[in-house]
């Protein structure tokens, strides 16, 4: 059974609700690996966020603006990006255009294909 999303203390995690993405970035360039597994980040501008090497599974992005994040060397699966801007993004290769479209338009988690 998948958790529901979850509000998180994580220094980084609220620099991202803040909308301070250059000293999230910057922080995680200096070595700080954020915990985001399960987080809420609906609503969220995360454009700009170095994704690369991040555990975003199950993670909830309904109406999250994601536009032209690479998330192609993050594991966003279980993920939920409903309702959300996505132009530009780079995908993990382990999902199909479909299986991003479900999600997108109804919210389905996103299951790696195997």
């Amino acid at each position: 059974m998948l958790k529901r999303p979850e509000e998180n203390k994580d220094t980084l995690y609220l620099f991202l609700r803040e909308g301070k993405m250059k000293e999230f970035n910057a922080n995680k360039v200096g070595g700080k690996v954020p915990n985001l597994r399960d987080t809420d980040m609906r609503g969220l501008d995360l454009r700009g966020m170095d994704a690369s090497g991040l555990d975003m599974s199950n993670c909830y992005f309904r109406q999250a603006d994601l536009r032209g994040i690479d998330f192609s060397q993050t594991k966003i699966e279980g993920a939920s990006i409903n309702g959300a801007k996505i132009s530009g993004c780079l995908f993990p290769k382990e999902l199909t255009a479909e299986e991003i479209t479900m999600s997108l338009l109804h919210g389905t988690r996103l299951r790696y294909s195997k």
